[in-house]
């Protein structure tokens, strides 16, 4: 249980033979909160008290692979089977349909589920990454920032190589994406400590950089990878709250109204550039964030 998110409770979500450590909070709609990376479910810990507040059943789930007893046995780490994941969780909450915020992965995830599941989503949110249509518009004009920004994900495909420069001196990688990713914002102490200690779990480094090297290593291969990929490039019919931090050091802000964004989305949508924040803007500036979340949820969250 996480001491700052108190009354916060301890649950387990599944998922074929799947176990996943959630914190949930408050009761009424559901709105499921998954995180990204580098990162863990503790990430939302400024939301879940505030969408509790507000009358919503609050559910920050640990995604696939980010503890011991949701790792597959194979290397399942596509798009899909994540999609898979949240909508057995959906099931097992007996809900018709639940709202979803997303950051990093997570926004993918959101945005995959938009495409294969968009019955079971009243709404989303999605944080830090834009739709894939203007990350692919893009890296198609080679937007020379983001070109820069994205030396991660080719790095990750390096097995062993990579997986061993992640953990060698007490985790400093992750600590140097996080410094570069919200530039001028220190993770607080606690929290880093906290995010170790996830990464120093068994297996969970392995499955952190194989979400890269299935999704996006893949490609060659077609497959799941491109059925994940094709699925988060469709144009979005659930409503849609956009949200971008504007000194994010991942993923260049510019890239979210880099062409017409609004041909991304066949509904409601809005976009949000949050100022003075960067990647990880849910933490930074969450009075801010969780505002424009909390009136997107009214609008379209059932609440």
């Amino acid at each position: 249980m996480l001491r700052d998110m108190d009354p916060t409770e301890t649950i387990e979500l599944h998922a074929g033979p799947l176990t996943f450590t959630a914190h949930a909070r408050g009761e009424g709609p559901v709105v499921l909160c998954l995180h990204g990376f580098p990162d863990h479910a503790r990430s939302f810990r400024h939301q879940l008290p505030a969408l509790a507040e507000a009358g919503y059943r609050a559910i920050a789930p640990t995604l696939r692979g980010y503890e011991p007893s949701s790792q597959p046995s194979g290397r399942r780490y596509f798009l899909v089977d994540l999609v898979d994941d949240l909508r057995a969780w959906i099931d097992q909450l007996g809900q018709e349909r639940v709202s979803v915020i997303g950051h990093d992965w997570g926004a993918l995830v959101a945005q995959a589920a938009s495409a294969l599941i968009p019955d079971r989503l009243r709404c989303v949110a999605t944080l830090a990454v834009p739709h894939l249509r203007r990350m692919e518009a893009a890296w198609r004009e080679v937007l020379p920032r983001q070109l820069r920004y994205s030396w991660y994900a080719m790095f990750f495909q390096l097995r062993g190589l990579a997986d061993w420069a992640v953990r060698r001196d007490d985790w400093a990688l992750i600590d140097r994406l996080w410094r570069s990713w919200s530039p001028g914002w220190p993770l607080p102490p606690d929290e880093r400590r906290a995010l170790h200690e996830t990464f120093a779990l068994p297996g969970v480094q392995r499955a952190a950089l194989e979400y890269y090297r299935c999704n996006l290593g893949g490609l060659v291969r077609g497959g799941d990878a491109r059925r994940s990929l094709d699925a988060a490039s469709q144009r979005c019919s659930v409503p849609t709250l956009a949200m971008t931090g504007e000194r994010d050091g991942c993923v260049d802000t510019r890239v979210f109204d880099h062409g017409d964004w609004r041909t991304d989305y066949l509904g409601p949508a809005r976009l949000v550039r949050v100022t003075g924040a960067g990647h990880f803007l849910h933490q930074e500036k969450p009075q801010q964030v969780n505002a424009e979340l909390l009136d997107w949820l009214r609008q379209h969250g059932g609440g």
